[in-house]
């Protein structure tokens, strides 16, 4: 009796291990199914990454403009845009000479360079000494202008420091203005304007003389002459009445 009880215990055991194993199996069978369908087996690749210096070039004509150089660069196959960490452009004057630059964390821009979006810690310093700190900055070539809506910090070469909204400038970053929210801080204010009230006293000045001698220019002759003597006028000596006159007078006497 209790030998065919473990005959049935041995044959239940059996049966389980194989349904176990079955099902192991099957298991196996639809994962390595859904392995091969799954994406990442064809996830897009770079078409190209540069882990050492880079260099990229911008002319205007046959001058460059300026050099965008960076340690770290990749581009993808799907479209034209490429990503590059850092970002460091040296701006360039007609000459060839460096006059500004531009830094910022990281950026992108096309194969094409028909723009250039910095962003992350960006900082620029200008040909006129000026120096802006920004989030962002995106240059269009298109319109070739820099542009962000982002806030801004700019301090002047006098010192000033001047945020603000949103900030527009020319490619070389000679010219710019904030757009708004303007605040700032100016150095010897007082002083400078002091300087400036004179400055503009004295060109005043200059002005009203100039005005002055143009109106004495003006009124005074050219030449000073005698007047001519009348043809009408006649000789008081030669004249018969006045003689007559001479004659009586002294005649009396």
């Amino acid at each position: 009796m209790d030998a065919q009880k473990e005959q049935i215990k041995s044959k239940r055991v059996s049966f389980i291990y194989v349904k176990v194993l079955l099902l192991l199996w099957l298991i196996l069978l639809f994962a390595c199914e859904s392995i091969e369908e799954e994406p990442w087996l064809s996830v897009e690749r770079p078409m190209m990454l540069f882990n050492d210096t880079t260099l990229l070039d911008f002319y205007e004509g046959e001058f460059l403009s300026w050099k965008l150089k960076t340690a770290y660069l990749e581009r993808w196959a799907s479209n034209d845009k490429v990503f590059a960490r850092p970002i460091l452009v040296d701006i360039y004057d007609s000459l060839g000479k460096k006059v500004a630059f531009l830094r910022a964390d990281s950026g992108t821009l096309d194969m094409s360079m028909s723009y250039v979006f910095a962003y992350g810690h960006v900082f620029a310093y200008t040909p006129t000494g000026a120096s802006v700190r920004a989030d962002s900055l995106l240059w269009h070539k298109k319109d070739n202008l820099v542009k962000t809506e982002s806030y801004v910090r700019v301090v002047s070469e006098e010192g000033d420091v001047l945020q603000g909204k949103g900030f527009v400038s020319d490619a070389k970053m000679e010219n710019w203005s904030i757009l708004s929210d303007i605040t700032g801080i100016f150095q010897d204010a007082a002083k400078r304007l002091k300087e400036e009230d004179k400055v503009q006293a004295d060109t005043n000045a200059l002005a009203q003389e100039d005005k002055k001698l143009d109106a004495t220019k003006k009124t005074s002759p050219d030449s000073v002459s005698n007047p001519s003597p009348s043809k009408n006028t006649k000789n008081k000596a030669s004249d018969p009445q006045n003689l007559s006159s001479a004659k009586s007078i002294k005649d009396s006497l």
